[in-house]
């Protein structure tokens, strides 16, 4: 069997504007995430699908996030399999932190990748 690989993009090549689905679990979009992005942990992500075929009825990119890019990687596979137009983001929020990117948390501490 011959499987097409993965479309992914480096955290550079993001768009400040672009669309971002975050998979982590509550804990770890709460210590620090992408200001903007769509929160839906993989472990919710089939029967919360609906959320997200909503906020990208417009046909942009998905930029799929996890912390290092596993969990993403199969969200990743999944929505392409649906006909999304979607992107894993290598090395997730380690690298998108790494990079410089802006992150925010939730309440007053200071944004980190847990």
């Amino acid at each position: 069997m011959n499987f097409a690989p993965l479309p992914s993009v480096d955290v550079a090549a993001v768009p400040a504007d672009g669309f971002v689905l975050d998979v982590r679990e509550d804990n770890e979009w709460a210590a620090g995430h992408v200001e903007g992005a769509l929160h839906i942990p993989m472990s919710d992500f089939v029967a919360r699908f609906g959320e997200l075929t909503e906020a990208v009825a417009d046909g942009r990119r998905v930029h799929v996030m996890c912390r290092v890019g596993g969990r993403s990687a199969q969200v990743t596979q999944y929505l392409v399999q649906q006909g999304v137009d979607a992107v894993n983001i290598d090395g997730g929020m380690l690298a998108w932190d790494g990079a410089g990117r802006p992150m925010i948390a939730d309440g007053e501490s200071p944004a980190f990748v847990l």
